[in-house]
């Protein structure tokens, strides 16, 4: 009777490995061309003020309105958090090559 329940055991195991894996997948480097690694915090950037001056031009109080500031402050964060990392003062100019 025992020897019947091993396998479902070895089955709750293997349910553990599944966050590991996704883990290891979001924080695997991923390779972006340099045009499009230098334009991605000014995308951002733009992004998240068309969204906000989207807002202005809402006339009512829909329920899009706060997912609309919402997503134009998480873009200008995104752009704040990027651009400060790439441009650190401790940063040298032979990493950049």
């Amino acid at each position: 009777m025992l020897s019947k329940a091993a396998p479902d055991q070895a089955k709750v195991y293997a349910a553990h490995d599944t966050p590991r894996r996704a883990r290891s997948l979001l924080t695997r480097k991923i390779w972006l061309p340099r045009l499009v690694y230098d334009c991605l915090p000014y995308f951002y950037l733009t992004a998240g003020f068309a969204a906000f001056f989207a807002t202005l031009y809402i006339s009512d109080w829909f329920w899009v309105l706060p997912h609309y500031l919402l997503f134009s402050a998480a873009c200008v964060h995104l752009f704040l958090a990027v651009y400060r990392r790439r441009h650190q003062p401790g940063r040298d100019a032979a990493e950049d090559d």
